[in-house]
């Protein structure tokens, strides 16, 4: 679709270095207004790397930006901004401030720069116009709430809107549909439906390939820091393609499930609720050698009831029992002591810690191990047992001291799950644990669930992906409002059967339908 007095950024031969990775190789991209563009890859492919060019951030970058024309430098966020660029992060949590309202983080720039010499902030303007952008999104958020007790998906939907607020002629837009609910994602492409009818570009980066086919119009492919492929999307385009290009190679075959004996069972959970978690008599069951899923929407409770029962939210009613033991978990150290692993969804808040050497990470939960008799660590021992690790999850990193925050998504998750190998769990718990990696580091991790399961874990998986949950699990217990809305044998259920449970049906309805 044209437009007219359409424009274009042009970059060529952006290369990117950081010290001991090439992030980027002489790549060209070129973006338009009115149209809409995915940028995919796998992860560490250069993506993100990419658009923190074109936003500023990445200001070391060689090769040419134009835009209609005309050269620019891209040197700071601020020069950036001022060509009408916003870019919208993966990770919304270090993109805002919890302990301020929304409304303060949607116009925080406006509260900098706006004032004119006012020190005095007028809160009335301020909240009208956050209620006035996110009333254009059609997000019923309260502008005065505090961020810290919004959902993922709603710290999401606060930095859009914060982009959305100046002449946004260019809107980058990072994994933004990862932590939203299937009706969230239509909003949200409404949204750039509605952009691009005003003649806004979008660069839309995702690792769910089926929805670039809805929303975008053309795709660059990236591959290890280079550009390899760019197509409009036309009917005789598919994922399989797509995923060749991405990964160089045809995509990984289905995962083997095989070689697993159920045994007796490892978690029983009777009548569980928590008023803090809102969980709510949840009976469930997991054996050994068993993987057993967690299925719902955005909202449904996974996360809640996996927290509870790792102990985040204290004591609860109901019971639980590990092992034959009945367990009273106040904390997650008590769950941690009892045999529970928990891989959590927001992996870089609170899995890894971003700014510490991958050894470290790796030790986190056995660190007691490597502490000789009078208190010091022995150094030697921790790092010898984190290459091991290393090796054996293939994690890509240039050395044990490599800081984690600097590690592609696949490659932090792998030493989320990692760090737990050596603990003495019998249970591990996965929250989304491939929620924004790609897929060949999803197939990594589906084999490492499965390899676990063979060796007699117990393994819940909560995941809101269908495919995910029909090709990896056992058995699977829907959720809906906090609670176990059906149980069911995975291979004797169907996408339908669990999308109407989630949705708070019953089969009397699928009967009288």
């Amino acid at each position: 679709m044209s437009h007219v007095g359409q424009s274009a950024i042009e970059m060529k031969n952006i290369s990117v270095e950081f010290p001991g990775v090439v992030a980027l190789q002489n790549v060209d991209c070129t973006i338009k207004t009115g149209n809409v563009m995915a940028l995919v890859g796998a992860n560490g492919a250069g993506k993100s790397t990419l658009m923190k060019v074109l936003s500023g951030v990445n200001s070391h970058y060689t090769g040419e930006i134009t835009i209609d024309g005309k050269h620019v430098e891209m040197r700071s966020p601020g020069t950036s901004r001022g060509y009408g660029i916003e870019i919208v992060y993966q990770e919304v949590d270090s993109a805002l401030v919890p302990d301020l309202s929304v409304a303060e983080n949607v116009m925080m720039d406006h509260m900098v720069f706006g004032q004119k010499g006012n020190p005095l902030v007028n809160w009335s303007y301020l909240r009208k116009e956050t209620k006035k952008v996110l009333d254009r999104l059609n997000m019923p958020i309260n502008p005065r709430s505090l961020v810290a007790t919004l959902t993922l998906a709603q710290k999401q939907m606060v930095l859009i809107a914060r982009a959305m607020l100046g002449t946004c002629k260019y809107l980058l837009l990072d994994e933004p549909t990862a932590p939203l609910s299937q009706p969230e994602t239509q909003k949200l492409f409404e949204l750039v439906r509605q952009l691009k009818s005003e003649g806004v570009g979008v660069v839309f980066i995702s690792h769910r390939l089926n929805e670039l086919f809805e929303i975008c119009d053309e795709i660059s492919v990236l591959r290890d820091g280079k550009a390899v492929g760019h197509t409009v999307l036309e009917p005789d385009v598919t994922i399989t393609s797509i995923v060749d290009m991405m990964l160089g190679h045809s995509h990984i075959d289905e995962v083997d499930k095989g070689g697993r004996i159920i045994g007796k069972p490892i978690l029983e959970v009777s009548s569980l609720s928590g008023k803090t978690s809102g969980v709510h008599d949840v009976d469930m069951m997991v054996h050994e050698g068993e993987i057993v899923g967690l299925f719902g929407l955005i909202g449904a409770g996974k996360t809640e009831l996996c927290k509870t029962l790792f102990g985040a939210y204290g004591k609860v009613q109901g019971t639980i029992e590990l092992n034959g033991k009945r367990l009273i978990c106040k904390s997650p150290a008590d769950a941690v002591r009892a045999g529970m692993a928990f891989i959590p969804e927001e992996r870089r808040k609170e899995g890894i810690v971003l700014d510490d050497p991958v050894y470290l990470n790796l030790s986190l939960v056995t660190l007691s191990k490597y502490v000789s008799k009078t208190g010091f660590v022995r150094k030697n021992r921790e790092l010898a047992a984190a290459k091991k690790s290393v090796d054996e999850l293939q994690i890509k990193t240039p050395s044990l001291y490599q800081k984690v925050a600097l590690l592609s998504g696949g490659n932090q998750q792998k030493i989320t799950i990692g760090k737990w190998l050596t603990s003495a769990a019998s249970l591990f718990i996965f929250d989304e644990p491939t929620k924004g990696i790609d897929v060949r580091a999803k197939g990594e991790v589906y084999r490492l669930i499965i390899e676990l399961a063979r060796k007699g874990y117990g393994i819940v998986y909560a995941s809101s992906e269908q495919s995910e949950i029909l090709n990896l699990t056992d058995r699977v217990y829907v959720m809906y409002d906090k609670t176990i809305q059906g149980e069911f044998v995975t291979a004797e259920t169907t996408e339908d059967e669990l999308m109407l449970y989630s949705t708070g049906g019953t089969n009397n309805e699928q009967e009288n339908a």
